[in-house]
């Protein structure tokens, strides 16, 4: 068994020249890092930010945790320059260098003075275990705040110069606060924006979603839900303007093709009305509805409309346009069902004396022209049809009456005696 001290058994020559060779390489890694850190862009901002909530309370600590980073890392420069001044004192170290050496490479020989007057002690791997701890977590924070200010910042910045440009052209056309929500929806996002990008700048960490099972430092994004949510509102702020560009551009033609839909509408419910007329002199024994006037509430807006074209009230204008367009269709529908209910009666009677005149056509065709039989009842029902007022429903039965005896006389032999009995 070989010569131990406290630290565990004596490094030989060898040894303790392979030990100083790595850790003068950890010395020169964890230098590059802390000085990485020291200039790092997230760093400095947050020095010089007047921070405020979660940031402020953890950069607090952070700035501590640092602090106490470059304490270790000095107390660790100083036992390793201790340990290669005492290796470099002769070629071949003596069993009392070994041992020192032993004893500083391996032992817990390096004292780091504590807070509140405390001192603590570390091997040199202990040491270097906490300074990858409290450099992981102090870049950590730094990297976070950092990504939350490159990302959302900027990106505030150009949602709120195209807030500014559709705020011009919302009150180019009419689109305020007060007259219009798409002009309160304005309102609102630019206090929302305003509000974001001050607490974005002030508190970063709190815009900060951390990665689940992420350990690496800024494992994680920054939290864009309102930026995003603000940036949808005024997209649809943008598409109700541009509605109203468009009302502006053509609102002229829209109000003329109004105006003819309506007037089209008015002729139709006026030729109802004159058939109505017509249908209850010339059809008896019929129900004929009654035909309504024109709305006259729908020629008011439509004059409303044209004032505020006028006045180049365009907000006010597209959504009247919208309902005035709806209503006018529904109108010129409604007029036109009205004509084709009171021309029922009209249709029915004209249909009959189509049929009639199609049997007599076919009658003919079959040499049975100057049938007595068929005459009579050809001529009874057409008086009927031809006569005012005209009884439809008499006058359909006469028809069929004429229709079924044509069929049996074309059908078969017609005997005199079977028509006598046919008479009915």
């Amino acid at each position: 068994m070989g010569v131990t001290d406290p630290a565990g058994p004596v490094m030989d020559r060898d040894e303790v020249d392979r030990a100083l060779a790595r850790l003068g390489q950890e010395h020169e890694a964890i230098e590059t890092s802390l000085l990485a850190l020291q200039d790092h862009a997230g760093r400095r901002l947050l020095e010089g930010a007047e921070l405020t909530g979660v940031t402020a309370e953890r950069w607090q600590a952070t700035e501590d945790r640092i602090t106490r980073l470059w304490a270790y890392f000095d107390a660790y420069t100083a036992a390793l320059r201790a340990a290669r001044e005492i290796r470099s004192r002769r070629r071949w170290s003596s069993r009392e260098d070994l041992v020192e050496l032993t004893g500083l490479l391996r032992g817990e020989g390096v004292t780091v003075a504590g807070e509140s007057r405390l001192s603590e002690t570390f091997s040199l791997a202990a040491l270097v275990d906490r300074m990858n701890e409290l450099y992981a977590t102090s870049l950590d924070l730094v990297v976070a705040a950092d990504a939350v200010w490159s990302a959302l910042p900027a990106r505030i910045d150009l949602l709120a110069a195209e807030l500014q440009r559709t705020r011009k052209l919302a009150h180019s056309v009419g689109v305020r606060p007060g007259e219009h929500p798409a002009g309160d929806d304005l309102e609102r996002i630019t206090r929302t924006l305003t509000k974001l990008r001050k607490d974005v700048v002030c508190d970063p960490l709190a815009f900060w979603v951390r990665a689940e099972g992420s350990s690496a430092p800024g494992g994680g994004r920054p939290d864009t839900t309102v930026y995003d949510r603000e940036a949808r509102a005024l997209e649809d702020v943008r598409r109700e303007i541009d509605a109203v560009l468009t009302v502006r551009q053509d609102a002229e033609a829209r109000l003329i093709r109004l105006r003819d839909v309506l007037l089209r509408a008015d002729r139709t419910l006026a030729e109802a009305r004159t058939a109505r007329g017509e249908v209850l002199a010339k059809i008896a024994a019929t129900e004929v509805p009654v035909v309504s006037g024109p709305p006259t509430v729908l020629q008011e807006q439509l004059a409303a409309a044209a004032e505020y074209r006028r006045q180049a009230q365009w907000h006010r204008l597209s959504p009247l346009l919208e309902s005035l367009e709806e209503k006018a269709e529904d109108e010129l529908l409604r007029a036109r069902d009205s004509l084709t209910a009171v021309t029922a009666p009209l249709a029915v009677r004209a249909e009959l004396r189509g049929r009639l005149d199609a049997y007599k056509a076919k009658v003919a065709r079959h040499g049975l022209a100057e049938d007595p039989f068929l005459t009579e009842r050809y001529d009874a029902a057409r008086r009927m049809l031809w006569s005012a007022p005209c009884d439809l429903r008499v006058a359909e039965q006469a028809v069929l009456r004429y229709q079924r005896l044509a069929a049996d006389l074309i059908g078969g032999p017609g005997a005199p005696e079977d028509r006598e009995g046919d008479q009915s």
